[in-house]
């Protein structure tokens, strides 16, 4: 059997595991976490928003251009998909089965090179990431794919 690596992630935690038949149990073999991705926003940004005085002398809220939580998801996705770039590279693994959570799951798919996503072959848009390795693997084909 091929190489097969299974990520199972969200915004806060990446796990991957191994199975070493088509049919055997999941094999834990990294973890790691983004614990900025559990906080919330007002623990993210260190101030209020300012305010913006206009000439007639009113004035109104400053907001960011962007949602912090978001930006802290999209920094954890790029983090996964470097490493599996990397782990690809080294030839870790041959084949790929992804499990994340549905908005997380397209940060990545945003993230991941040509090269990794040729090695995709299959996901699943749900977030499991917190499950034992014997329920994820329910949630997977009963016969690993072998491309």
């Amino acid at each position: 059997m091929k190489s097969t690596w299974i990520l199972v992630s969200d915004n806060s935690r990446a796990r991957i595991f191994t199975a070493a038949t088509p049919s055997s149990a999941l094999e834990e073999i990294e973890d790691f976490s983004h614990s900025e991705g559990r906080l919330l926003d007002r623990e993210i940004t260190t101030d209020l928003p300012g305010k913006i005085k206009s000439a007639d002398g009113g004035g109104h809220a400053f907001e960011q251009p962007t949602d912090p939580k978001k930006h802290e998801a999209d920094v954890f996705a790029h983090r996964v998909t470097r490493h599996l770039e990397d782990a690809h590279n080294a030839n870790k693994f041959e084949q790929l089965l992804i499990i994340a959570e549905p908005s997380f799951l397209g940060l990545l798919r945003n993230h991941l090179s040509e090269q990794v996503k040729r090695r995709v072959c299959f996901e699943l848009d749900k977030n499991i990431t917190t499950h034992s390795s014997a329920d994820i693997r329910q949630h997977l084909p009963e016969h690993l794919p072998n491309i």
